[in-house]
């Protein structure tokens, strides 16, 4: 069959190069065209607009960027239309892919859609349209089932593909010598994957390096942000040259799995981070008038997913006005405590658990294939 895949950021680029490798085991005659990443192209998508040219971040953005915004559906319309799949399958990336489902149901292909738009958080009526227009919902959250329920609408819980992803990674042993590390322990900066939240998240993550001086603060780089700009946020800081951060590209687990703490950016990495058993303080920080918007709009307690699947305050989630350098250097200092990472790392062994089993990719590769089942 003829698979198209909408993935517009780095989360839904790798979770949809491990759905793309599952699907090509329950069919061996899958064909792959659509949006998204390195990743993807890897796994044998042929990928025809990259996710990096795609996310604008905020209210204030989105509108700044309409016109740019309006081509990228044209253009995705007419790929679909070239390439005539079988299937459509969304990732994330509500934004865009909502919209993009309301005109593919028009055209009479059948929509899947894999990780659900965080409609649970704000917008929940948008779960009636979704009713309406997809064909079939994978779902990687153990909450989300019971969301979609209260609505009649019956959802597919596949469990997180992290899990898979992570329980095959190669041995980050050499990574210290790789990057000519030291022996202190390591301080993950994660900052984000898109320019502009790199920069406001990357300066105040940076305050606060000269006051850490027996640890080592190593930057993950996204894939699709050249190491340039990093550098470049780097040299605007008063920073001594003996501390001053090192820049992992495209290494964000392997800096992982040797950290000892990180300051995360609000997203997907805040669960990576848990997955690895290090502890975190979560940061963000946006436009204000996408804030305030957003906060009249926003349904739920947290911010990250660490605290919204274990529904209590595990991380501390620096948000807005705290994160400034007071808040994140007292924070830090108390992650780095004993007692403190004894309590965050038993809570992520609940997170774990309620996360379920390994093989998400294979599950919703079976549910989408099973689309099609006479």
């Amino acid at each position: 069959m003829r698979y198209y895949l909408i993935a517009g950021e780095a989360s839904g680029d790798l979770h949809g190069s491990n759905l793309v490798k599952a699907l090509r085991q329950e069919d061996t005659e899958a064909i792959c065209q659509g949006w998204g990443g390195d990743l993807m192209s890897e796994a044998g998508v042929q990928v025809t607009k990259h996710y990096r040219d795609l996310a604008f971040m905020g209210f204030y953005e989105v509108v700044k960027n309409i016109g740019t915004i309006r081509k990228n559906f044209k253009a995705c319309k007419k790929d679909i239309l070239t390439f005539k799949p079988d299937v459509i399958i969304l990732i994330d990336y509500p934004g865009f892919n909502l919209r993009m489902a309301k005109w593919i149901k028009a055209q009479g292909i059948k929509i899947a859609y894999y990780i659900s738009p965080q409609i649970w958080a704000w917008h929940t009526s948008r779960v009636h349209s979704i009713k309406k227009l997809v064909d079939r919902m994978l779902v990687i959250l153990p909450f989300e089932k019971t969301f979609y329920k209260q609505y009649n609408y019956e959802v597919d819980f596949v469990g997180h593909p992290l899990l898979d992803h992570l329980a095959h990674l190669p041995s980050a042993d050499d990574f210290r010598i790789q990057h000519d590390l030291d022996e202190r322990p390591v301080i993950a900066l994660l900052p984000g994957s898109r320019k502009q939240e790199i920069k406001k998240m990357l300066t105040g993550m940076l305050a606060v390096v000269n006051d850490f001086k027996d640890y080592q603060f190593i930057i993950a780089g996204a894939p699709a942000i050249p190491l340039a700009y990093y550098r470049s946020l780097i040299a605007q800081e008063k920073l001594s040259e003996a501390f001053s951060p090192k820049v992992v590209n495209n290494q964000t687990y392997q800096l992982l799995s040797i950290s000892h703490a990180a300051l995360v950016t609000s997203g997907t990495a805040t669960l990576e981070t848990a997955l690895f058993n290090v502890p975190q303080v979560v940061c963000y920080t946006g436009n204000p008038l996408s804030f305030q918007l957003a906060r009249r709009l926003v349904k739920v307690k947290y911010i990250s997913l660490v605290n919204l699947v274990l529904d209590y305050s595990l991380v501390t989630e620096l948000i807005q006005s705290d994160f400034n350098k007071k808040k994140i250097t007292f924070e830090l200092n108390k992650i780095l405590s004993k007692d403190r990472r004894y309590e965050i790392q038993a809570g992520y062994a609940d997170l774990r658990k309620a996360l379920g089993n390994e093989g998400a990719s294979e599950r919703a590769a079976a549910v989408i294939v099973g689309l099609f089942d006479v």
